[in-house]
């Protein structure tokens, strides 16, 4: 029985091998960096979230170290027990205050935010209304709540307006990433705060890609767009553009209460190491000080985009770090990158379902560890492979 159990998954995997849509892990041998060593090569990588070039950052490598030197490696519990730690604590108050709301939460990760987040605040008979492209987080979050799901296509206010006219559902909630995660674009954030005021809705921003990127020194969408309101639910990953690990929520403090009694994977789960805490506090202090980190990040943007100049393959239209190179079906993706890393670049190939049928692209992750040269070595390399593959 184990067997017939097992030659099933084989065919499961078989099938996707043979679509292109087979994954595998890369072996890191050094630290998140522009150049790193994966699979035993050196390689230039556009792959990293690490948008601000902090992951291998001297000070939070020290701050870390002397975190751990005073509270050790594990938490030793759930922060509602015994785990919660004064970094994390410290923490908590300092990510409120950069990102100027009253109150925050850490949770472990993004996805254990989400997650916590939306099945605490909604059940049965309410209503989510999530834009099509979405983080899987929060569509799962949507299913594990068991309110109803309601998709409008991307960044689509006019059709989120008719959905939410027509909801009756005693809770709303709308839900968008800030910055989508494969296209680089910006949710319209006033418009979508403007018909959750109307309709008397939450209005969730998962500010993962924007965090410590976008905004006056970093502070994020809500920056961004100089937004406020007592509705918002904001969250922010810490493992990207902060270098370390980890998420938070921020927003009124009868909200962030709620869920400290409420969100399952706050409550369930172990405490994240207070070293981390330790690493991040010093982490947002770099953040909110070194403006030209996101000058040089604006300008390796700008040099992509002005001096890309493909035929069969196009860059999507985004402002950010994540810079998608639309080439259409899977093979065509993967062979693309591929070629790129024989040419000693590493760029990711991303297929369904990730992102839509058909939209296999390259997510060229641009960061301020990056230098011009390097910019202007990619595009010299995708230049010669439009060339060779395409001809």
């Amino acid at each position: 029985m184990a067997d017939s159990l097992l030659a099933k998954l084989q065919v499961e995997l078989d099938q996707r091998a043979a679509d292109g849509l087979l994954r595998r892990r890369r072996l890191l041998d050094s630290p998140q960096a522009a150049h790193i060593e994966a699979d035993g090569k050196s390689v230039l990588s556009f792959c990293s979230n690490d948008y601000l070039g902090l992951a291998n950052h001297p000070k939070l490598i020290a701050a870390m170290q002397q975190g751990a030197a005073k509270a050790g490696v594990g938490s030793g519990a759930s922060h509602l027990i015994a785990g919660h730690h004064c970094y994390h604590h410290e923490l908590e108050q300092a990510l409120a205050a950069f990102v100027r709301l009253p109150a925050a939460l850490l949770f472990s990760t993004g996805y254990m935010a989400n997650l916590g987040v939306i099945s605490a605040l909604l059940g049965r008979g309410d209503a989510i209304f999530a834009d099509k492209l979405n983080h899987a987080s929060l569509n799962d979050a949507a299913v594990l709540s068991r309110a109803d799901l309601h998709r409008y296509p991307h960044n689509d206010v006019l059709a989120l307006e008719k959905m939410l006219k027509a909801s009756r559902a005693p809770g709303k909630l709308v839900v968008a990433d800030a910055v989508f995660s494969m296209d680089g674009d910006l949710a319209p954030v006033p418009e979508l705060l403007a018909l959750c005021e109307q309709h008397d809705a939450w209005l969730l921003l998962d500010d993962a890609h924007g965090f410590g990127v976008l905004g006056e020194n970093g502070r994020g969408i809500l920056s961004h767009f100089k937004a406020a309101s007592k509705r918002i639910i904001y969250m922010a990953t810490l493992g990207k553009a902060a270098g370390v690990f980890g998420a938070f929520i921020a927003g009124e403090p009868v909200l962030i209460e709620y869920l400290l009694q409420q969100a399952r994977t706050y409550i369930y789960t172990t405490a994240t190491p207070p070293a981390l805490s330790a690493a991040v506090l010093q982490a947002l202090k770099i953040i909110a000080q070194q403006d030209h980190r996101r000058q040089h990040l604006q300008l390796l943007i700008k040099t992509l985009k002005n001096d890309l100049h493909l035929q069969h393959w196009q860059l999507g239209v985004s402002g950010t770090a994540i810079q998608p190179l639309l080439v259409g079906s899977n093979q065509a993706a993967l062979s693309l990158s591929e070629y790129l890393l024989t040419q000693g670049i590493l760029v990711p190939a991303i297929r369904p379902p990730t992102v839509p049928k058909g939209s296999s692209r390259l997510r060229i992750s641009l960061s301020a560890a990056h230098s011009i040269e390097d910019i202007q070595r990619l595009i010299a390399v995708l230049h010669e492979a439009e060339k060779r593959i395409v001809a």
